[in-house]
């Protein structure tokens, strides 16, 4: 749905804007994450594709976990953070954990239907948020994960959440997606929200301000929101209902400094220009969301994830390594990215085989994704070591050590190449194209062939095609740290 608003004229207007904007308050600049959903359409698949890179500055470790369904008692409840409680539930769903100890708002869960949620930081406007019970932070995305059989189920759960307790934090843009819908879920500090699911034919991309515009609240194929919504924003004064306009969620509410700011806009811009299939100009007033000008593949997603402007002219790269993160405008890859993933979430087989994490530690550009389907009993070893968030002291021994692969320690052997590799990254990064990349590349071609004998034997012998599936992944994940090995010895 392309917005209805103006857009600047000329590019080269806008990108010295956006020049003047970074030299003025290169200290504004902050790490933020990125997101993409793929309209069931818009895919090649025919199902929902989604996609996060997880962009937090050090010092950080990722945890990726498989949590078995479960069992409660009568009467158990659900402990907040703050003091809240919420009553559990008879049974709580399997599902993939992507956990960063020690931070509120950055894991990822993909459960057992298909329902995959992460989430990116958007400042609200709101000064004067209303809690109950402390309000709720942490225990949003897991509650949707562990209950949710569908993505509308789990945008209700969450709203319910932040009408009961009021949001802890400024603001987020949750994003949920099952096989057929993708939905934007713009939760603001207290108890107001909105989501707006992605038309299926269409592509959405955010990166971290609230990107929800023309609001019909009629429409609740497309749209859900918390009671009194519009009613509180013409109260606070953000909405002018007699002037005629439709009510724009972001302009009412988004912090308009998060709007303006360029690593947030431009970050947005570049990963609409890779797909849309009209051309949308750079500027602060980007569409919803576009109809791209071919269908989506996991391989296409991962491209964006990987993106630092190249081919635009708002490219840049350091003079003295080559790097294209070693800039004042924030990439979509860059070296605060800590974990990205790509969801490929299809039912036209036994969802353990249909739902795919491609997950990938450390800076995209310099790892490699690896597909873990959702059928395996766990990931390997290496995935999850110590639970707790590192010192600083712990963190730079970990990344700036000496290469070495260990299997047992995948985020800091992932960390650790790519500290290697952004010193000298021109000639790194050619080596990666060549020696880790083709590992993601066999994985794509082979994918089919796979799936089709874990099927046959699926109906079978379900434990045997965990045990195959597991295999695979786990002879992939030793392929990729075998080949930073390689490059590492030879250059």
């Amino acid at each position: 749905m392309m917005s209805k608003k103006s857009f600047p004229k000329t590019l080269s207007s806008v990108i010295a804007l956006v020049f003047v904007v970074l030299f003025v308050s290169v200290a504004a600049q902050a790490e933020g994450c990125f997101s993409i959903v793929v309209g069931k359409d818009a895919s090649v698949d025919g199902y929902v594709i989604m996609a996060h890179n997880e962009d937090d500055g050090p010092p950080q470790i990722v945890h990726h976990h498989k949590v078995p369904r479960m069992k409660h008692s009568p009467g158990e409840k659900v402990e907040l953070l703050n003091g809240g409680e919420v009553a559990q539930v008879e049974e709580t769903w399997a599902y993939i954990w992507s956990e960063m100890p020690g931070m509120l708002f950055s894991d990822s869960y993909i459960n057992e239907w298909g329902v995959c949620i992460a989430s990116n930081a958007c400042p609200s406007r709101e000064d004067y948020p209303e809690f109950t019970d402390g309000g709720i932070s942490l225990m949003l995305r897991r509650l949707v994960a562990q209950r949710a059989k569908s993505a509308r189920e789990g945008v209700q759960l969450a709203g319910d959440l932040v009408e009961r307790f009021g949001y802890e934090s400024s603001g987020r843009t949750y994003v949920i997606s099952d096989p057929d819908e993708g939905w934007l879920v713009c939760v603001v500090h207290g108890k107001h929200w909105l989501a707006q699911r992605v038309p299926d034919d269409e592509v959405a991309i955010i990166a971290n301000t609230y990107t929800v515009h023309d609001v019909n609240l009629s429409d609740e194929n497309y749209f859900l929101a918390s009671e009194g919504l519009i009613d509180y924003a013409v109260l606070r004064g953000w909405y002018h209902p007699d002037e005629k306009q439709p009510f724009d969620f972001a302009a009412a509410f988004a912090a308009p400094e998060a709007v303006s700011d360029s690593s947030n806009f431009c970050r947005q811009w570049s990963g609409l220009h890779h797909i849309a299939a009209d051309a949308v100009p750079l500027g602060t007033e980007l569409p919803f969301s576009v109809i791209p000008k071919y269908k989506l593949d996991v391989a296409a997603v991962q491209k964006i994830l990987r993106d630092h402007y190249e081919g635009t002219a708002l490219y840049r790269d350091s003079q003295q390594t080559g790097s294209p993160h070693e800039t004042s405008l924030n990439t979509i890859c860059n070296n605060t990215t800590q974990t990205s993933f790509v969801a490929q979430l299809r039912k036209d087989m036994p969802l353990d085989i249909g739902i795919v994490y491609w997950v990938c530690l450390s800076a995209p550009c310099a790892s490699c994704y690896i597909p873990f389907h959702f059928g395996i009993s766990n990931f390997p070893a290496g995935y999850a070591t110590d639970g707790t968030e590192p010192s600083d002291e712990l963190y730079q021994k970990r990344v700036e050590a000496t290469f070495r692969v260990d299997t047992f320690q995948a985020f800091w052997t992932f960390s650790n190449f790519n500290n290697k590799v952004e010193p000298d990254y021109s000639n790194k990064i050619a080596a990666v194209e060549e020696e880790v990349k083709p590992i993601e590349q066999r994985a794509h071609t082979f994918q089919q062939l796979l799936e089709q004998t874990v099927l046959q034997l699926y109906s079978v012998d379900k434990a045997a095609a965990s045990e195959m599936l597991e295999n695979y992944s786990n002879g992939l994940y030793l392929s990729a740290m075998e080949a930073m090995a390689r490059i590492m010895e030879e250059r």
